[in-house]
C-alpha cells in the first residue's frame, strides 16, 4: 500500500493513484516519560492501522520530496515492527516528473488487522540520550538549523544544544531534486562528524521530525543501531535539570 503524507490540500489537488491519506504534521510529542509515551503511540499506530497498513503487504511512504513528513512515516513504521516499509525517493515531485499517472479520486481505506509491535532499539528517551552522553560508542546527531543547534534561534525554555552533539542538518542528505544524494556522499558527510557504523547514534531536532530524516539516511547506509529522539529539543531545552551547550557558529 501508499501513504501519502503531504498536507490535504495537497493531496486533493493530486496523488498517487490508490494512496491512503495520512497527515501526522503536528501530532507530536514533548513527553517522553512512559505514560506519555505509550499513550502517544497507541495513538499514531491506531491512525496508521486505520488507513490499511497490515503486515502483509509492503508499505510505501512519499510527500512532496523525500522529506521530514515521510521519513517520520517510516520511523514510526519501523519502530512498530513493520517487516517492510520503504519511502519513495524524490516523492511526489519525482512521481510527477517521471510522468506517471495522477488522480484527484479519492479511494477510501480499508482497516489493516494489524497488532504493532515495538522496537525499542529505534527509539529514544530523554534518560536513553542522558545515559549515553559522553560515551565513546554512541553519538548525538543534532539534524537543526545552525541557529537552533548554536542557540540564536530558540524554541524552548532555554536555546543551544545537547553536548557533545554533532551537527548536520537534515537538508544536506538531500540534492537538489529533492532525492536521497548518493550513499558514498553521505556515508562521507557523516565519517566526517564522528558519524560512524560502530557507534549507536540517536537523533534529535526539535520535535523528532527532522531527526527522522537523519535517522532514514544513516538506516539506508545500514547503520545498525540508530535512535530517533522523539521529545528532542522541546522536551531537552523546557526540561531545566538536563545539560545543554550553546556552540559556537
Amino acid at each position: 500500500m501508499v501513504i501519502d503524507l503531504r498536507p490535504a490540500e495537497a493531496f486533493a489537488a493530486g496523488h498517487i493513484p490508490g494512496a491512503a491519506h495520512l497527515d501526522l504534521f503536528g501530532v507530536s510529542l514533548i513527553d517522553t516519560d512512559p505514560a506519555p509515551l505509550d499513550a502517544f503511540l497507541w495513538i499514531i499506530a491506531h491512525l496508521l492501522a486505520a488507513r490499511g497498513v497490515d503486515a502483509e503487504r509492503p508499505v510505501v511512504v512519499y510527500d512532496e520530496q523525500s522529506g521530514i513528513r515521510a521519513a517520520r512515516a517510516f520511523w514510526f513504521l519501523e519502530l512498530f515492527g513493520h517487516p517492510d516499509t520503504r519511502l519513495l525517493d524524490g516523492g511526489f515531485g519525482a512521481w510527477e516528473r517521471g510522468g506517471h499517472p495522477v488522480t484527484t479520486a479519492a479511494t477510501p481505506p480499508v482497516p489493516g488487522q494489524w497488532t504493532p509491535g515495538r522496537d525499542a532499539e529505534r527509539l529514544a528517551t530523554w534518560r536513553d540520550v542522558c545515559e549515553r552522553l559522553g560515551r565513546a560508542d554512541a553519538a548525538v546527531l543534532d539534524t537543526r538549523s545552525d541557529g537552533e543547534y548554536c542557540g540564536a534561534t530558540v524554541r524552548a525554555k532555554r536555546g543551544g544544544a545537547i553536548p557533545g552533539a554533532v551537527h548536520i542538518e537534515w537538508t544536506r542528505n538531500l540534492g537538489a531534486d529533492g532525492a536521497f544524494k548518493p550513499a558514498d556522499e553521505l556515508r562521507a558527510m557523516y565519517a566526517a562528524g564522528g558519524i560512524t557504523p560502530d557507534r549507536e547514534v540517536l537523533t534529535y531536532c526539535q520535535g523528532g521530525y527532522r531527526a527522522a530524516h537523519g535517522y532514514l539516511a544513516l538506516r539506508l547506509l545500514g547503520f545498525p543501531r540508530v535512535r530517533n529522539y522523539l521529545g528532542s529539543w522541546k522536551e531537552w531545552g523546557d526540561r531545566e535539570d538536563l545539560p545543554i551547550e550553546t556552540p559556537g557558529p
